[in-house]
């Protein structure tokens, strides 16, 4: 039954730590993808490998009960893929040469 129904409020907050994480990792992430579209690219997306290297420092250090939805695999499973590829598109952001105006 819905909430309306039955009478008990909706929660609006995320039930984990790593849920909050996962919700400031999201926001990071259009933040940058916004970036990439209407600005300066090299810094949206460096901004969003920095933000998938917070991801993955979070994932470290948080316990299994508390990830919430940082949580898909094993930890160190998580925690490779997320810096990995948030290192890759840092390093890639900085040596990507500028092109030639036309």
């Amino acid at each position: 039954m819905s909430a309306l129904v039955t009478g008990s409020p909706r929660r609006r907050y995320p039930s984990t730590f790593g849920g909050l994480i996962y919700l400031v990792v999201v926001v990071t992430t259009v933040v940058g993808l916004a970036m990439v579209a209407f600005g300066p690219w090299r810094r949206g997306v460096a901004l969003l490998g920095f933000a998938l290297i917070f991801a993955a420092s979070m994932r470290l250090v948080t316990s299994e009960g508390e990830a919430g939805m940082l949580r898909v695999r094993s930890r160190w499973f998580d925690v490779t893929v997320l810096a990995v590829v948030g290192v890759s598109l840092v390093a890639l952001s900085a040596n990507i040469p500028d092109q030639a105006e036309p």
